[in-house]
């Protein structure tokens, strides 16, 4: 048996009739979406991007005109260039950095506990003001993962935050209460990284 030999336009033909197929059944799928609502989106996983996808989401907000709140639980005061970026947009970005770096920068348990307990309460008061469309929590897995704050106390906020506000949450080692409960989980899955050929953090790419 041969293989059957077609013209340019019949195999053309045979992908717009496939691609017509594939569209209907989409349009079919997407009228039974109709629920609108705030999401709960975990970014989680050894890989890099965790925090680079939250502050695509971040830019994505802003191009609608929405405004963002952002609590950054653990980076420390280095400059970084999406801060400098986001600074050039304060009536619609407030901006914190609350974390003293990371446990073995700080080597001060009780510190870095107050240090992600003041973050929390900003993170609270940002949640409860209506006028924000999305808040991204940097790295609060990590405080999470510490057992810096209660992760109940983290829970019941976010199960009575406001219907239509957007909260993202990133940082290795989510809890799995915390995936139980999101509606969006991704988990970064780390294939390869320079880091291990030993070139350091750079500015435009770490940070």
């Amino acid at each position: 048996m041969t293989d059957e030999i077609l013209s340019e336009d019949e195999i053309n033909q045979r992908a717009n009739e496939k691609a017509r197929r594939r569209k209907e059944a989409r349009d079919r799928m997407m009228a039974t979406k109709t629920i609108e609502k705030g999401l709960l989106i975990v970014h989680t996983g050894k890989g890099k991007g965790k925090s680079s996808a939250a502050f695509g989401l971040v830019m994505r907000c802003l191009g609608h005109g929405f405004r963002v709140g952002i609590v950054q639980f653990v980076k420390g005061r280095w400059q970084t260039g999406e801060r400098a970026a986001l600074e050039r947009f304060p009536e619609l970005v407030s901006i914190r950095t609350m974390g003293e770096g990371f446990t073995w920068e700080t080597q001060d348990r009780a510190r870095d506990i107050q240090a992600a307990r003041a973050a929390w309460d900003e993170a609270k008061r940002m949640i409860a003001d209506p006028t924000f469309k999305l808040i991204l929590l940097d790295e609060l897995n990590i405080v999470l993962r510490y057992d810096y704050l209660p992760l109940d106390e983290v829970l019941e906020v976010f199960r009575n935050k406001p219907r239509d506000l957007h909260i993202v949450v990133t940082g290795r080692n989510a809890k799995p209460e915390l995936i139980d409960l999101a509606d969006l989980v991704t988990e970064m899955t780390m294939v390869k990284h320079p880091f291990r050929e030993g070139v350091k953090a750079q500015p435009g790419i770490e940070f």
